[in-house]
C-alpha cells in the first residue's frame, strides 16, 4: 500500500492495543510487517532465539532506518556545501 502508517509502538502487533489491524485482513499486523512500515530491509534478521516481545520493542522504539539515512545524507550535504 502507498497509504501514510500511524506511528508504529513496542506492542503494535496486538490488535487490541491501538490502531494496528491490517489494512485488508482481520487480524494485527505481524512482527514483519511492523518492520516493513518501519523501513528495516525485508532481508533484515533479528537473530535467532529472540524473544518475540524483544523483537516488537527493536522494531517500535526504532528511528526508522529510512529516516537515519535521509537524515545522514541532508547533513552529509551541508557539510560539504559549508566546511568543505
Amino acid at each position: 500500500m502507498d497509504k501514510i502508517s500511524p506511528t508504529i509502538t513496542t506492542e503494535f502487533f496486538s490488535y487490541g492495543t491501538g490502531r494496528f489491524g491490517h489494512p485488508e485482513q482481520d487480524r494485527a499486523i505481524s512482527l514483519r510487517e511492523g518492520s516493513l512500515i518501519q523501513t528495516f530491509p525485508a532481508s533484515y534478521e533479528f537473530g535467532e532465539n529472540v524473544p518475540f516481545g524483544s523483537i516488537a520493542r527493536h522494531i517500535g522504539n526504532a528511528v526508522p532506518p529510512r529516516l537515519g539515512y535521509v537524515i545522514g545524507e541532508t547533513i552529509k550535504k551541508h557539510i560539504e556545501k559549508y566546511a568543505g
